[in-house]
């Protein structure tokens, strides 16, 4: 289960073992989850931790997008660095069959009859892929899912 003391030990682990992306990595992480425990007065749950933790891979992501955009191979190289520390954290990604088949259960869940029925079946499906992958990625498969009915 993550909490914020798992992060805390692992920062520590990190510094020990003189892990500087990942020492950086977690320092900014632990950052993050400061404020948003501040700005919420209260601890996160382990879903709000998640949902964090992707949101900081996003970042990498698009910082990556970034770099190679403008050419900058040292920013490329930290940015992968750091996305692979974070990924650690996150559940396994699906694989595109378990993704479907998530998405053909939702639709029979909640009866979409077409592509007016989106907002429904997201609402069902996006809790169950949270965390393994991400909203555009779901999005474009129910919308072609919906599309051929």
């Amino acid at each position: 289960m993550l909490t914020r003391d798992t992060f805390q030990e692992e920062l520590k682990n990190a510094i020990r073992s003189g892990d500087d992306v990942r020492k950086r990595t977690l320092r900014m992480l632990l950052t993050s989850i400061k404020i948003a425990e501040v700005e919420r007065r209260e601890p996160l749950d382990e879903t709000e931790l998640l949902t964090l933790i992707q949101k900081e891979a996003k970042t990498r992501r698009e910082a990556i997008e970034e770099a190679k955009r403008a050419d900058r191979q040292d920013l490329i190289t930290s940015a992968e660095d750091e996305l692979t520390v974070l990924q650690n954290y996150l559940p396994q990604p699906l694989k595109p069959e378990e993704l479907e088949d998530l998405a053909h259960q939702a639709i029979e869940e909640v009866e979409a009859s077409g592509p007016e029925s989106m907002g429904k079946v997201m609402k069902v499906l996006m809790p169950r892929v949270q965390g393994r992958t991400d909203g555009k990625t779901v999005s474009t498969l129910v919308q072609q899912l919906l599309s051929n009915r």
